[in-house]
């Protein structure tokens, strides 16, 4: 397969690029910075500098063509500000999506955020990503082009992943590694029976090839 990663940098993208590449298949990170393409390519995957705040869809687009799936890991990151979670958690999130419908990519997988809403109140920085996150997903949801799943994770550490996870409609709060929600995601871009499901993520006792295979009925 080959799979084109947004937040091709990111601390969670890093480690699926790892995963895919591992397992023989063709990963391209979308970065936005030219300094940050030799850790891709240390991992063998393909940067792809782009910047999504301001590139088209038919730029992305042109990125996408030939993809097999998507996958939208890209955030605007704990240090910024209100308004890069609507031009980065939201808008780049919208982009990334209309981008592969348009470049006929069906299989399409986001990183959001436990307890994304539209509707989520509040004024903080947080409660401003939390809304923009919850927009975003509603968006792909009713993009019927997509065979979309919508991954939230729990409170991310950086604890070495076990492998064991809980992966279900609703968990409840709970923290998970990134090393498990990355292997989540390995396993979710090429579980094409998991579309059209929002799934919740956090550590537990089951193994993720069992846990995927268990959310999508077979």
């Amino acid at each position: 397969m080959r799979i084109v990663i947004a937040g091709g940098h990111g601390q969670i993208a890093l480690r699926l690029e790892r995963l895919l590449v591992a397992r023989g298949d063709e990963a391209a990170g979308i970065i936005r910075k030219p300094e940050q393409a030799d850790a891709l390519r240390q991992l063998g995957a393909e940067p792809v500098v782009l910047d999504l705040e301001s590139a088209s869809v038919e730029e992305v687009a042109e990125q996408l063509r030939g993809a097999d799936a998507a996958v939208f890991a890209a955030g605007a990151g704990p240090g910024s500000g209100a308004a890069r979670k609507e031009t980065v958690d939201k808008a780049a999130a919208v982009l990334f999506a209309d981008a592969a419908v348009r470049a006929g990519v069906r299989r399409f997988v986001v990183v959001s955020s436990m307890g994304a809403d539209p509707a989520h109140e509040g004024d903080e920085v947080f409660d401003v990503y939390q809304r923009a996150k919850g927009e975003a997903d509603a968006y792909v949801r009713g993009l019927d082009a997509l065979d979309w799943t919508i991954l939230r994770p729990g409170m991310l550490t950086d604890e070495a992943g076990t492998g064991l996870v809980r992966l279900e409609a609703h968990t409840g709060r709970g923290p998970v590694p990134r090393d498990d929600v990355a292997a989540v995601l390995a396993e979710l871009v090429e579980n094409s029976a998991t579309a059209g499901l929002t799934l919740e993520l956090i550590s537990g006792s089951v193994p993720v090839s069992v846990a995927v295979k268990s959310v999508a009925g077979n």
